[in-house]
């Protein structure tokens, strides 16, 4: 072989090694962006979880205080009976005392 046709063969030898060395690069580069997305995806669900978490405490709280409205107006009724009860012995011992007298 001629030196020059050594030349040759090592230049398109360097020439497809870099091509290689670019396309490894590109490959990289893509894996590294879809990591990237896959984080970002991530931490939107991750968002979304809370965001979940956070309505359920609001339902939750919501559930509670309805609960003590509920408690606070059966003792509402309650004093209510008790005071119609009372008024209703009151006329009655009057009632008594008029009969007596």
């Amino acid at each position: 072989m001629l030196h020059s046709d050594i030349g040759l063969v090592l230049l398109s030898l360097l020439e497809s090694q870099q091509q290689v060395q670019q396309q490894q690069l590109q490959q990289q580069r893509l894996q590294q962006l879809q990591q990237q997305q896959l984080q970002q995806q991530q931490l939107q669900q991750q968002q979304l979880q809370q965001q979940q978490l956070q309505q359920q405490l609001q339902q939750q709280q919501l559930q509670q205080q309805l609960q003590q409205q509920q408690l606070q107006q059966q003792l509402q009724q309650q004093q209510q009976q008790q005071l119609q009860q009372l008024q209703q012995l009151q006329q009655q011992q009057l009632l008594n005392a008029e009969a007596v007298s």
